[in-house]
């Protein structure tokens, strides 16, 4: 894949780089600064673009407005936003533009470069990778908590596998139960989220935006 790597640290810019470098993708552009990343978004149309939340100049929010811009203006480009912190301000925003090709990770909750590796491809296919932390923290800053509330914790702990971008199986594996039983959990979720029958890939996802688009 070819990817651009937004981040202000230049040691971890560096080793992003390094490490994706030997997972054979081509690293187009790796910049410290919001700006720098719209330009070399512009420039070179990647599969995916890498984005720190907090960049220059006030190490607040920049690289998710930066993020929210290359989605509106490039929506081929997978986003995969990769931080220590769960910013909720625009997150919702990002992810509730466009119901796939997007990511948030954890830095710190990250396993092992196989699995990042992989939430890359995911995000560059038009696929989803959200940390469940990342997750809670949005749904928690949304109003639709009695919506929430109408889960059980089995279909909490499914949710979050489904926002992992977790398959059936791999749900059954994770929570010790039929893949019969997922699916009876996940059909429970989207009946009450309110998302009717649909054909799309991406009803998975809705089921946990379905929270943020009417903030």
């Amino acid at each position: 894949m070819r990817i651009v790597i937004a981040e202000d640290a230049a040691v971890i810019r560096a080793g992003l780089r390094e490490i994706l470098t030997d997972r054979g993708h081509e690293i187009v552009a790796a910049v410290g600064d919001a700006p720098a990343l719209l330009s070399a978004v512009d420039a070179h149309e990647p599969d995916v673009a890498i984005v720190d939340v907090r960049m220059p100049p006030d190490h607040t929010d920049e690289g998710l407005r930066a993020a929210i811009a290359i989605r509106r203006a490039h929506p081929k480009v997978g986003i995969l936003v990769f931080s220590q912190y769960v910013e909720t301000r625009y997150a919702a925003d990002l992810l509730s533009a466009r119901a796939g090709g997007v990511g948030y990770l954890l830095k710190d909750r990250v396993a092992n470069v196989a699995e990042f590796d992989e939430a890359i491809g995911r995000v560059a296919a038009g696929g989803t990778a959200l940390d469940p932390e990342v997750v809670a923290g949005l749904l928690n800053a949304t109003r639709h908590v009695a919506a929430l509330d109408a889960l059980t914790p089995r279909e909490r702990d499914v949710l979050a596998l489904m926002a992992e971008g977790r398959s059936n199986s791999a749900i059954a594996d994770r929570c010790y139960v039929s893949e019969r039983a997922v699916e009876k959990h996940i059909s429970n979720i989207f009946s009450k989220l309110g998302l009717p029958p649909s054909d799309s890939d991406h009803r998975r996802v809705l089921a946990v935006l379905a929270f943020l688009n009417d903030r």
